[in-house]
């Protein structure tokens, strides 16, 4: 690439920062994402706490491809096509002259995003195939000076943010860069043991964030992705840079070495329980990142409103990604069903917006979010009785409302001990997702402890592996594997029992007498397959139940093919006696390991 003299200047300029910013760690590390964090706790990061919900948007030449190039279609992320095609660099920057998003209006994003709820937008302004979606001055690869667009779209949505208050952030790909010789990722143009990343980092990657940092008013985010073989010292070079020069912008924990001012977790995952500090989940609305014009499978509303609900019950942020398409619109769809996402945070959105974890560990009907004085209920799915049980309640409870609806009448309240029992009415107003606002006086512990709830006024009470106790070599373990390309899945699983004395159990409270029906979801391979385990079911006081079982074949795991789970149902059980009872799962004898379980479901017999 033939680089200016104004150019060469400013990538020395920006060198010469680096190497004062690699020496400066201005950051301790109990205030960044390591071992030992909990981010997030300070006033800088207050606002990011606090919104919740945010708009990923991938954007670039991929967009124009749709996922087919070169004659070829490639199913799942498109923002990778360069790399699984192997085009050669100068070929695909030949075809991304080709995008021309002439129908692209900054304030019509800005409008659906306002719309739909969301409190904070991040843009891709360079993803790894090296294309910048801003006026560069450090290369001619963007969309100003490598497109017929020769506009800068990036400047109009940060004008569009500003007047509607909406935060705007950038992905940046700091160290996968296919278009440069020295950039990571291009193994098929550029020879790996030839590539001098240290002078990409200086000559591109530093500079690059000093113009988006510079050029575009007060950011919000700097989402790095990929730091690849990034030493310390360059990651916290690039931490220092943004803090530098816009002190109040956060960066994500993919900067990499342990940074940043937030967590973010893998593409497509959920923690398994509650992570205190700052921290986001990323899902894309449909299989893939960038657009995808046969890809169809896009998150219900009710899917994406019962995610945000999840997320935010254990404390995070849920960032949702559109793919506009290349013409600059985003997909009918896509802004369809975030408009409708948006509707329901409109009426609901006290019960999101700027709350805490939930102190009440999930339960059959839904999950909780707090803030001071009052718990929010989300119910995905009403008890048949109507009678909505909610355990561990320390506090006095004082009253309790459907929240979106525009006259509170107040539902009848019961508390006895630490169980409250709300009424709710025959019909919910939103099968979706009813937030019930739980007012209380006094202190709400959060219970960690507390047995699953198993009422038969639900269809199906699931247990995850996360929730059991183990013991021996028992242990999870999280197991991420793939549909399509980059279309990530990630399951938590038991593993390690290989002894009888491996075992893992889980303290149920039985609400009501009656059969249930109890199986086991699992994957196995040809090296369980034939294993026998036993299912354990003990009461308060009496014999223990034991039921043998034998290990069935679900398939071979590999991480870049779908990891298939089996449902096998076990046996009906007979509970006498209400009350707590313990549920234990173990190998027969000592064996190899007996299976990958993720789940029990306990359902009662109708």
């Amino acid at each position: 690439m033939r680089i200016s003299d104004c150019k060469k200047a400013l990538f020395l300029t920006c060198g010469l920062l680096a190497a004062a910013c690699t020496t400066a760690m201005g950051q301790q590390p109990d205030q960044l994402w390591g071992k030992e964090a909990e981010a997030g706790k300070g006033e800088k990061t207050k606002w990011f706490t606090d919104a919740k919900f945010g708009l990923f948007l991938h954007w670039g030449p991929y967009s124009h491809f749709g996922g087919e190039i070169r004659g070829k279609r490639y199913y799942g992320i498109t923002e990778w096509i360069m790399h699984r095609d192997k085009t050669p660099a100068a070929e695909y920057a030949k075809l991304a002259a080709g995008f021309n998003p002439v129908e692209f209006d900054a304030e019509e994003w800005v409008d659906i995003a306002k719309a739909s709820g969301v409190k904070y937008i991040v843009l891709t302004s360079k993803h790894h195939d090296g294309f910048a979606m801003f006026d560069s001055k450090v290369t001619d690869f963007d969309i100003v000076d490598a497109t017929p667009y020769k506009k800068d779209p990036i400047k109009a949505l940060a004008a569009a943010c500003k007047k509607a208050g909406i935060k705007l952030g950038f992905y940046y790909s700091q160290y996968q860069d296919w278009h440069e010789p020295n950039g990571g990722g291009n193994s098929w143009d550029f020879d790996p043991k030839k590539k001098d990343y240290s002078a990409y980092y200086r000559g591109k990657s530093l500079p690059q964030i000093t113009e988006l940092l510079s050029n575009y008013g007060d950011l919000g985010i700097i989402w790095f992705d990929t730091p690849g073989n990034m030493s310390k010292e360059e990651s916290a070079a690039f931490l220092e840079k943004v803090h530098q020069l816009q002190p109040g912008c956060l960066v994500s924990s993919r900067v990499g070495n342990g940074l940043g001012d937030f967590k973010d977790f893998g593409d497509g995952e959920v923690p398994p329980g509650v992570v205190k500090g700052a921290w986001e989940a990323i899902f894309t609305h449909n299989d893939s990142w960038g657009y995808s014009a046969f890809d169809q499978n896009f998150k219900t509303p009710k899917e994406m409103i019962r995610l945000l609900a999840e997320v935010a019950s254990k404390g995070g942020n849920l960032m949702m990604n559109i793919g506009p398409m290349g013409s600059g619109k985003f997909p009918e769809m896509s802004e369809r069903y975030f408009r409708a996402a948006g509707a329901w945070l409109k009426r609901n959105g006290e019960g999101i917006y700027g709350t805490t974890y939930g102190p009440i560990p999930p339960q059959p009907w839904g999950v909780t979010t707090a803030r001071p004085g009052k718990l929010y209920l989300h119910v995905f799915e009403r008890p048949r009785n109507g009678q909505l049980l909610v355990p561990g309640f320390t506090a006095r409870a004082t009253r309790a409302d459907i929240l979106s609806l525009p006259t509170r009448r107040g539902l009848a309240v019961t508390q006895r001990g630490k169980d409250v029992l709300i009424q709710l009415p025959p019909v919910l107003p939103d099968d979706r997702n009813t937030v019930i606002v739980l007012d209380y006086k006094g202190q709400l512990e959060e219970q960690t402890a507390l047995p699953v709830t198993i009422d038969p006024n639900f269809k199906k009470i699931s247990l995850p592996a996360q929730d059991a106790k183990t013991n021996g070599n028992a242990k999870t373990t999280r197991f991420t594997h793939r549909y399509y390309f980059g279309d990530w899945k990630h399951a938590i699983c038991l593993v390690g029992q290989q002894a009888p004395e491996d075992e893992i159990s889980y303290r149920l409270r039985f609400t009501a007498p009656g059969d249930y029906k109890i199986s086991l979801q699992y994957s196995a391979d040809s090296s369980h397959e034939g294993r026998e385990g036993l299912l354990e079911l003990a009461p308060p006081d009496g014999p223990q139940q034991s039921y043998p079982f034998q290990v069935l074949l679900s398939g071979k795991f590999d991480h870049n093919k779908p990891l298939l789970f089996l449902d096998q149902a076990v046996a009906v059980v007979n509970v006498k006696t209400p009350g707590e009872w313990t549920l234990k799962v173990r190998p027969l004898r000592n064996a190899g390991e007996l299976f990958r379980l993720r789940q029990i479901n306990v359902e009662p017999v109708e």
